[in-house]
């Protein structure tokens, strides 16, 4: 086509625009998420463009939001390939807006370069030479950047305009090659079709995207075969609703793996986990751009095409891969009927995390960051605090059916037990014994500071992740503090922090725990009396063999410690609460709605200590 009859067809634009008016153009392009028209510069554009090498101008958006957008001249040539034809563009820049109302085909029709709608009286179908010229046509006019002009070669004009310009706009390429690829399977026996082959190249990327796509056609009122419009015109996945585009790809902080070097990625638990750990000093992850086809009811976006892979420095965890499977097993399985649940394992003679498992799975880690009254086995604690008052393990603390501090507190075993001592109380857990006993030795706040200055509990841990302390307040009278010495009340505690009570017990020293080894620990201010540890090692033993922990803990040798926990919740279902030990493995787990101590939460403990622990 010479320059003049490009000149005459831009003037029969301007005409078409002019009788249209300005503000509808704007207006119209707007609908479809885009600029107005003069943001285009179209009339410029047209009176650039001088004949089959003149220059076009394309429009390239600075990554800086803020910046004006500038223009960038670059030279089109059109060649030769396989008989049929193939066209370099170069665009530039990356659309930010919408263009949902762009792909959705039902954009107006109108005449030639504005206005080619379908025949509507019957007509021959285009012949296949017909369709194969309309095909040469189109293609070259959206090769060059001529979108107005391609548009204008559809049965819908303004939707393939407005699709046309946000594909450039947003996938940004820095050439496009269109070859055509001859016949293809139609849709319909009067519409031809014919395949054409897109070959995007991008700035800084060696591969080249490529892909096929289809060309049907149909005849305009005045007879001209035209494409027939539809979103899959520019990629065949792309549907009404759906947008491509350049994006940024989920940006790992760092990589993960386990103590190993195993990756940890197809953990359900530890997706909310994973991201939040910070790469090593120095190490910086890179983000990583893709083509992407976003929109409809597939969720996440759909990668068609990687511009820059991301990638992240590894970080080695202390996690244990094949500890961390048995763990989400166990946690599954006891929130099989929607209770949430939560497990930690923990190494007592390092504090490294060995798992971590949650239930539900989601956005909230309820095993490190949650808060719940534990029940009994803060008795463990609260044992602790009355060794160190002088109480024995062989002081006779009577089990009464009731007891008062003013409240009434009572006993799932119901009845008396006078000749009880605080081993049997701890066996059995009385609630009743250890009221008495606690409201008689301890000092308001006893508890509180023995959890902190020998267990670590309420300090800052750093464990590589965002954690919860252990909260347990200075109680405000008499039935607070009873409430607390059988772990009720405003206690605060999550499986973190009691997997951790466990391991300070089997090991006799605490030793905060991480998830990484290089993560900044904290000392507890004071140590755990080393007749005191071991006093509770027995009692907790005792527990695991002959009390409340027998029948979860029922198979297991070696060394081996429990405690349950049983937490009333007004009308709802009791909340189940298990710690336990074997070898140099300590594990919490607690599972709300559970029942019983030894039931949820202490069969889901027992499965890992049976797969992990060392007799």
């Amino acid at each position: 086509m010479s320059g003049e009859r490009k000149n005459d067809r831009y003037d029969e634009y301007d005409q078409h625009e002019a009788g249209r008016g300005h503000d509808g153009q704007d207006g119209l392009l707007q609908q479809n998420g885009l600029p107005g028209h003069d943001d285009y510069g179209a009339h410029q554009e047209y009176d650039e463009l001088a004949d089959e090498d003149s220059t076009y101008d394309a429009y390239d958006e600075d990554d800086d939001d803020e910046a004006p957008r500038g223009s960038t001249k670059r030279r089109v040539v059109m060649v030769a390939v396989g008989g049929v034809f193939a066209a370099l563009l170069a665009v530039g820049g990356y659309g930010a807006y919408n263009v949902m109302n762009a792909v959705t085909d039902n954009g107006p029709s109108g005449g030639h370069q504005g206005s080619g709608t379908v025949a509507k009286e019957p007509q021959d179908p285009p012949t296949a030479e017909q369709a194969e010229s309309a095909a040469k046509e189109f293609l070259a006019a959206w090769s060059r950047g001529d979108i107005t002009a391609a548009a204008g070669l559809t049965d819908r004009p303004e939707s393939a305009r407005a699709a046309l310009t946000a594909f450039h706009e947003q996938v940004g390429a820095r050439s496009l090659a269109l070859t055509g690829t001859g016949r293809a399977p139609a849709d319909s026996p009067s519409e031809p079709a014919l395949g054409f082959r897109v070959k995007a190249e991008f700035e800084g990327t060696p591969d080249a995207w490529e892909y096929d796509s289809v060309l049907s056609f149909v005849r305009s009122q005045d007879g001209r075969p035209v494409v027939r419009w539809k979103p899959s015109v520019i990629h065949p996945q792309l549907t009404p609703g759906r947008t491509i585009g350049v994006k940024a790809m989920p940006n790992p902080v760092s990589k993960p793996t386990d103590r190993k070097g195993r990756p940890l990625d197809t953990f359900p638990s530890l997706r909310a986990v994973l991201p939040q750990i910070a790469p090593p000093d120095g190490a910086a992850a890179v983000t990583g751009r893709a083509v992407v086809l976003s929109g409809g009811s597939g969720g996440e976006p759909e990668q068609l095409f990687v511009l820059t892979p991301s990638s992240a420095p590894s970080v080695k965890l202390t996690l244990d891969a094949d500890l961390q499977q048995v763990a989400e097993d166990a946690v599954k399985q006891q929130s099989a009927n929607g209770n949430p649940a939560s497990l930690v394992a923990i190494q007592p003679s390092t504090g490294n995390i060995l798992a971590i498992a949650n239930a539900p799975q989601g956005g909230f880690n309820r095993a490190v960051a949650g808060g719940q009254p534990p029940g009994s086995t803060m008795k463990v604690i609260t044992s602790a605090a009355l060794l160190e008052a002088g109480v024995s393990p062989d002081t006779v603390v009577p089990c009464k059916d009731t007891t008062y501090s003013p409240r009434a507190w009572h006993n799932d075993e119901r009845g008396d037990f006078p000749s009880y001592t605080l081993t049997d109380d701890f066996t059995h857990s009385c609630n009743t014994g250890f009221i008495d006993k606690g409201l008689e030795k301890l000092q308001p706040g006893a508890l509180g500071r023995v959890a902190r200055e020998q267990f670590g509990l309420g300090l800052e841990w750093h464990i590589g992740i965002p954690s919860r302390d252990g909260t347990i307040p200075a109680p405000g009278n008499k039935d607070e503090a009873a409430a607390q010495y059988i772990g009720q009340g405003q206690i605060q505690v999550n499986s973190l922090l009691m997997a951790s009570v466990a391991a300070t017990v089997q090991n006799g020293t605490f030793r905060q725990p991480v998830l990484r080894e290089d993560a900044k620990r904290v000392t507890a201010p004071g140590k755990l009396p080393a007749d005191v540890a071991r006093d509770l090692r027995a009692m907790m033993a005792k527990t695991a063999t002959q009390g409340t922990a027998r029948t979860p803990m029922a198979g297991l040798s070696g060394q081996i410690g429990a405690k349950t926990g049983t937490v009333e919740a007004g009308s709802q279902a009791n909340n189940s609460w298990f710690i336990a030990y074997r070898g140099d493995l300590a594990v919490a787990a607690e599972v709300e709605g559970g029942g019983h101590g030894f039931s949820a939460a202490g069969v889901a403990a027992a499965q890992v200590l049976k797969a992990g622990g060392k007799g």
